[in-house]
């Protein structure tokens, strides 16, 4: 550990430490029984998308994205993910045993056109939302938008968008590490793949995998575009990162001029045709984010008021896990972002940038192969040899946190678990997957995550859960649909007016426009 490094970590108060928060929001593609697609709307019971603030969609109407609040320790966090999904199960349960696919990569899909998009009712701020979902359907397929992963929300307080940016460039170096450790898909369904070039292999009837694969959903198959290939966002500073995105909101693509904003019969096909729609279509690893106010671009909101918080978007479903993701991978992600946060952190270039995207795929495709080179400035390292490295420098960080929050010894045995699994490939959650294919499933990914989902489901209807709690949700069901008819009913503006002054480039800046927001 650098002596700066130590120094930094000398200067964290006790006060501050216990100030770090975390919020989680986990995508689930509604899957049959038989592990197939449903194809049911949003089921009423779960409360309007749109509103309801623990249980929306994602892209498909078909995929649950379950939200926790904001949280000052890790177990208080999992326990209302738990909660959220015991809900969720009880309400799936009374619509014919419908379940949560707990794998990233999707479950049986049937043809592209026939995956719903996600509604949200007959709102300016509903249909914008349909329709920004049309736009991604066009743009990069529906397939892809299904893959399903969690994501961490974290923060530290008295931290300047400086030092935000800082952790993000340092996260982006070193997630390699997170990949390697935590990714749980190195296999799907052939139907995911069907008609796309891809250099997977076969596994049994109807799956496909790599042999050392550990997140395909983080890889070439995973969200990516030639549009945004084109993109070399810097994250050197909240201005530089600002001008990179607006770019990107405001740049025609010819690809996408071509396809319209409406098609022949007066329908939408997308909200604009600049490489991006909104802020969300931009892919990355961990983005810089801010609260914002009702109606407002997130961009400006970042311009205006700073980085609050960021939101890591890398992490696989643990299949392994009744909500896809357990404590102790919790806290060393926490461990993991206050060393990003206190290492120095040298301003990224272009060649840096081209260099984490390759190391991102490698590891993806092949990060549990013996003596994987990695780059590190224009030099080979091993992964293994670099990892070490990382979770040795985390080890006096997880003292440190443990003596803040009193946590006993667990931040430390997360980073010794960590190490441990660098020593021990077969350990991975993505070698578990593929040993429990081969070995339970007859090398079938479906039916190893029907089985999985079918437990996970018996596990989490079998746990208590209070009337109380069952009345807190049913009257949250039913004040989320009332909001969705309140906004509804306040609506004055015709869609296509509202559209125009959504994406106009000049809501993007400082400006105080305020609307409803399209996400």
């Amino acid at each position: 550990m650098s002596n700066r490094l130590q120094e930094r970590l000398g200067a964290l108060s006790a006060a501050r430490l216990k100030g770090m928060r975390r919020g989680i929001e986990k995508e689930s593609l509604r899957a049959l029984p038989d592990g197939k697609l449903a194809l049911t709307p949003h089921p009423i019971a779960l409360g309007a998308a749109l509103t309801h603030p623990h249980i929306t969609t994602d892209f498909s109407e078909s995929q649950l994205e379950l939200i926790t609040g904001v949280h000052a320790d890790v177990d208080s966090a999992l326990d209302e993910l738990t909660r959220v999904h015991q809900f969720t199960y009880r309400v799936l349960d009374t619509l014919g045993g419908e379940r949560l696919w707990v794998s990233s990569m999707p479950c049986g899909l049937p043809t592209d056109e026939t995956i719903p998009i996600g509604r949200y009712g007959s709102s300016n701020v509903g249909r914008a939302k349909s329709v920004y979902r049309m736009g991604l359907s066009h743009r990069y397929g529906r397939r892809m938008q299904t893959i399903s992963g969690i994501h961490y929300n974290w923060s530290l307080p008295d931290v300047s968008s400086e030092q935000y940016f800082a952790l993000i460039r340092n996260f982006r170096r070193h997630a390699f590490l997170l990949l390697y450790l935590f990714g749980a898909s190195p296999a799907l369904c052939s139907s995911f793949v069907a008609g796309r070039p891809h250099e997977l292999q076969p596994l049994g009837d109807g799956s496909m995998f790599m042999p050392h694969g550990t997140s395909l959903r983080m890889g070439r198959l995973g969200y990516q575009s030639e549009a945004q290939a084109s993109l070399a966002v810097s994250y050197n500073s909240l201005e530089g990162y600002g001008a990179s995105l607006q770019d990107a909101l405001t740049r025609p693509w010819p690809a996408y001029e071509a396809i319209g904003i409406r098609n022949l019969g007066g329908d939408y096909n997308q909200l604009g045709t600049s490489l991006l729609q909104i802020e969300n279509e931009f892919y990355g690893t961990i983005r810089p984010k801010r609260v914002i106010n009702p109606g407002e671009r997130p961009l400006h909101a970042l311009r205006e008021r700073g980085v609050e918080y960021v939101e890591v978007r890398l992490m696989d479903l643990d299949p392994f896990e009744p909500v896809g993701i357990n404590a102790q991978t919790m806290r060393f992600i926490d461990v993991f972002l206050l060393h990003c946060l206190l290492s120095d952190s040298a301003d990224d270039t272009p060649q840096e940038i081209a260099e984490l995207a390759q190391n991102q795929h490698l590891t993806a495709a092949r990060g549990r192969e013996l003596g994987l080179q990695l780059l590190r400035g224009g030099r080979e390292v091993g992964l293994a040899e670099w990892g070490a490295e990382l979770v040795e420098q985390c080890m006096p960080i997880a003292a440190a946190l443990d003596a803040a929050q009193g946590s006993g010894t667990l931040h430390a045995d997360a980073v010794l678990a960590a190490r441990a699994a660098l020593q021990a490939p077969d350990s991975l959650p993505s070698a578990r997957v593929l040993e429990a294919i081969e070995k339970q499933h007859g090398n079938s990914f479906v039916s190893f995550v029907r089985a999985r989902s079918e437990q996970t489901r018996t596990e989490l209807l079998a746990l208590p859960f209070a009337p109380a709690l069952q009345a807190q949700f049913e009257q949250m069901t039913a004040e989320s649909i009332q909001e969705q008819k309140r906004i509804e009913a306040a609506d004055t503006m015709p869609f296509e007016i509202y559209r125009e002054q959504y994406v106009s480039p000049a809501r993007l800046g400082m400006a105080r426009g305020r609307m409803a927001v399209a996400a």
